[in-house]
C-alpha cells in the first residue's frame, strides 16, 4: 500500500475505507484476468487509492485512471505522485455516459460506479468499451448488483433503498440488464465471480465483430 501523500498534496488526496477492504479480492482477480501488457483503463476512478495499488502490484501494465470529478482527479493525481510509479498515467476527465475519444486499451475495469449512477452511465461505460477494446479483451465491473434467483443480501436492499432515496436514478442493477445491454454492443459475460461484502464481479471480453477490430498491436493512452 501507498502511504498518505505528504506535504502540499495531502489536502487533495481522499481516502475510500472500501479501497483498503476490497482491493486484495479485486487485485487478486486482476492478476488473473489481464493481459500481459498494454493499458488498463480504469474508469471512475474515484480518489486513486485503488489506481496506484494496483499498478504497484502489475508493473508490467501501464494504469489509466479516470473520473469525471475534478476533486477525484486531483486525489487521482496526489496519490499517484506520492507513489512515485512511472506506469500510472495522469488522470483523464471520462464521463462514462458521454462519448470517449478514440483511443484502444488492453482492458478496462470500473469499480462501484454502476450503482451510484443513472443508468445512462452504465449505458456509455458499455458503448464506449466496446469501441475501445480489441477483440478477445476484458471488461471487469465489480458491486453489488441483483441476481436472478439469488437472492439479494439484506445489507444490499438497504443500500440499494438509501441510494434511491438520495437520487432515484440510482440503485443496484440487475446483472440480466447489464448482460443484455452488453451482448447488444458486441461484449459476452464470462463469468461472474463472488466478490467480499456482497459484491461481485461481471468478467466480459469483447467479441470480434470484424477483422478490424482485432488489433495486433494494443496503443498506451496518451502516448
Amino acid at each position: 500500500m501507498v502511504d498518505a501523500p505528504a506535504g502540499g498534496a495531502s489536502s487533495a488526496a481522499r481516502h475510500a475505507p472500501a479501497t483498503a477492504r476490497n482491493g486484495g479480492a479485486i487485485l487478486a482477480l486482476l492478476t488473473e484476468i489481464l493481459p500481459p501488457a498494454g493499458t488498463v483503463l480504469e474508469v471512475a476512478s474515484g480518489t486513486g487509492e485503488h489506481a496506484v495499488r494496483f499498478a504497484a502490484a502489475l508493473p508490467h501494465l501501464i494504469w489509466q485512471p479516470s473520473d469525471p470529478d475534478p476533486a477525484a482527479r486531483a486525489s487521482i493525481a496526489a496519490w499517484t505522485a506520492a507513489s512515485t510509479l512511472g506506469n500510472v498515467r495522469a488522470p483523464l476527465a471520462l464521463d462514462a455516459a458521454a462519448a470517449w475519444p478514440a483511443m484502444h486499451v488492453a482492458a478496462i475495469v470500473c469499480i462501484n460506479m454502476t450503482h451510484i449512477s443513472p443508468w445512462i452511465a452504465t449505458q456509455g461505460l458499455i458503448r464506449n468499451a466496446a469501441a475501445c477494446l480489441p477483440a478477445g479483451a476484458p471488461l471487469l465491473l465489480y458491486g453489488p448488483f441483483h441476481r436472478a434467483g439469488v437472492a439479494t443480501a439484506p445489507s444490499n436492499l438497504a443500500f440499494d433503498e438509501s441510494l434511491r432515496a438520495r437520487d432515484p436514478a440510482w440503485g443496484l442493477r440487475h446483472v440480466d440488464d447489464v448482460a443484455a445491454l452488453a451482448a447488444d454492443a458486441g461484449l459476452a459475460l464470462d463469468r461472474i465471480e463472488p466478490m467480499p461484502a456482497n459484491n461481485i464481479a461481471l468478467l466480459f471480453h469483447r467479441l470480434p465483430a470484424n477483422t478490424a477490430d482485432q488489433y495486433d498491436n494494443v496503443q498506451p493512452v496518451g502516448r
